[in-house]
């Protein structure tokens, strides 16, 4: 399930910069994006099981990000949103549409602004309400540990202090592909304009993603490790994102002992809780 497919980097011109992607598999189309400061290989080991299961998988770079182009003129939850419906049109849709982290609230987005085009929505650790920090919070180790790590790469713009929060956003055991993929992240963010985008990304509201919640019509499964340190209490913010959709239309699954990259920890199980839902979607 670990299996790297590789594929070819194809590119799509939008207005405002170019997206790079790639194409796996056939079958019904799912639309892979990652979360900022990253690329579309945090689906490497996702990406096997759900050709294996029969699904056409593309993985995209957001804007600013990978092999995509940079300076974009914002990135938003909304700009991203933008750019997975116009993939979704290019590569033929409709289309599930699994997000990480910005990516969450942008499928959101997507999601209520273009309801013919995406069938289901997956939500891997997502950004889609706005936050509210208390002390209480604050109290939470795992979260102060990550929150000022999270602040420091954005304020500097500095590649060590990302690779801290990131070490924190994997607890436990790291992949076997670690110090490769951290020195791949390393390597992305030293080129031009990519830490600017991170920084950028990261100074932007889930508000827009928020205010979409409500206008969404498919089905949608949020997925939280239960050590997100994004979080005080990631079952809670879990709970909340179903809680602010249409009745019945969100679930929510816990990975235990997960941060905030269930994917790349837990990719089997993230796998069985993605294909579970869309096999109760398709039925």
């Amino acid at each position: 399930m670990t299996e790297h497919l590789a594929a070819e980097t194809q590119h799509l011109t939008t207005e405002g910069g170019t997206l790079a992607y790639e194409v796996v598999g056939s079958g019904p189309l799912i639309v892979l994006a990652h979360g900022m400061g990253d690329s579309r290989e945090a689906y490497r080991h996702l990406t096997p099981a759900l050709v294996q299961a029969g699904y056409r998988v593309a993985a995209v770079d957001l804007r600013g990000c990978g092999e995509s182009s940079t300076g974009w003129a914002s990135y938003t939850r909304t700009d991203i949103a933008g750019d997975l419906i116009a993939l979704v049109n290019h590569l033929g849709g409709p289309a599930v549409l699994v997000g990480h982290s910005i990516s969450g609230g942008a499928a959101t987005i997507a999601a209520a602004q273009a309801p013919s085009l995406v069938t289901a929505v997956v939500e891997l650790a997502p950004f889609t309400r706005a936050q509210q920090i208390s002390l209480g919070d604050l109290r939470v180790r795992r979260f102060r540990r990550g929150m000022l790590r999270l602040l420091g790469a954005g304020m500097f713009g500095s590649a060590r202090l990302w690779k801290e929060y990131l070490d924190i956003a994997h607890p436990g055991p790291k992949p076997a592909d670690w110090d490769a993929r951290l020195a791949r992240i390393d390597a992305l963010l030293r080129e031009p304009g990519r830490m600017k985008a991170m920084q950028l990304m990261g100074r932007t509201t889930p508000a827009d993603a928020g205010a979409q919640l409500g206008n969404v019509r498919c089905p949608v499964l949020v997925v939280q490790g239960t050590l997100d340190p994004d979080w005080a209490s990631p079952e809670a913010e879990g709970e909340a994102v179903v809680a602010a959709l249409p009745p019945g239309l969100g679930r929510l699954e816990m990975i235990t002992g997960a941060g905030h990259y269930p994917h790349v920890q837990f990719p089997a199980e993230v796998a069985t809780a993605v294909l579970s839902f869309l096999e109760a979607v398709d039925a």
